[in-house]
């Protein structure tokens, strides 16, 4: 059909370039005052997406499986939550072990102390752990030091990330590493992000983590994330601290090619 000339071409908006780079909504246009019809269905469809992800159940016995299969033992503990329901109207609840699972713990722990405790938790997109949290821990533990002593990894139902604290005191951990589904957005309902504490224990508080999230394929590739998260692991046993007092602003892992920005490491 030609061109009206009684009509100016509607020029491209500038922003609808930039959409192949990111998740993000921009450059959606407008029909009328509000948003033409397929932005408006593809915004429903992620929000029922980000419903799901919260309310989707945790595959703790296939997470097992996977792990087991590589000669990693694992422990199965709750929270005080209980229930998906409780979990979702009690935070406070979230973040303190279930009546009995401290026992299960300690007795995993053999009353010995250890480098690292890695627990694997739902959090609020269970959906995401599903998904990669079983490849990850085994990436992250084939890079950690040979010598570190290793508790079995914790499968935690009902999970806040401050749980990390009493699970880690518990089994004398040294260093708590919770990977942990993180809050759906509408960009994305399969973010897992990772928690590192030193010296866990209750009282903690977010100021004394280091967070690396947005892990999954669309965003912090597994990958590259379990790179990343062993480095801050092993610079964090070598400094005794964690949280704000640790950056990653250097090289995290020797070997590791220096052109990769993700890695906190200049271009060379």
């Amino acid at each position: 059909m030609a061109d009206n000339p009684l009509r100016p071409p509607v020029p491209a908006h500038p922003l609808r370039a930039l959409r192949r780079f990111t998740d993000a909504r921009i450059g959606l246009g407008r029909q009328g005052a509000g948003l033409p019809t397929a932005a408006h269905l593809d915004f429903a469809e992620a929000h029922a997406r980000a419903r799901d992800a919260v309310h989707a159940p945790f595959d703790a016995a296939g997470i097992a499986e996977v792990l087991q299969a590589q000669g990693i033992a694992t422990l199965t503990v709750d929270s005080e939550a209980g229930d998906r329901a409780t979990y979702l109207r009690r935070p406070d609840l979230g973040r303190r072990l279930a009546s009995g699972s401290a026992t299960t713990l300690q007795a995993g722990a053999s009353g010995e102390s250890c480098d690292l405790a890695l627990i694997i938790a739902d959090g609020l997109s269970a959906y995401a752990v599903n998904l990669y949290a079983a490849d990850l821990a085994a990436a992250i533990l084939r890079l950690v030091p040979q010598s570190w002593r290793v508790a079995p990894v914790v499968l935690a139902s009902h999970a806040r990330v401050a749980l990390s604290d009493p699970v880690g005191a518990a089994l004398g951990a040294r260093i708590a590493l919770m990977l942990i589904g993180e809050r759906p957005g509408l960009s994305a309902a399969d973010s897992l992000g990772a928690y590192l504490t030193f010296d866990p224990k209750p009282g903690r508080s977010d100021a004394n983590r280091n967070c690396v999230s947005n892990i999954r394929s669309g965003g912090l590739t597994p990958e590259l994330a379990a790179v990343k998260i062993a480095g801050l692991l092993k610079r964090s046993a070598s400094l005794g601290l964690s949280g704000t007092a640790l950056k990653d602003d250097e090289g995290l892992i020797e070997g590791e090619p220096a052109s990769n920005p993700l890695l906190g490491r200049p271009p060379s």
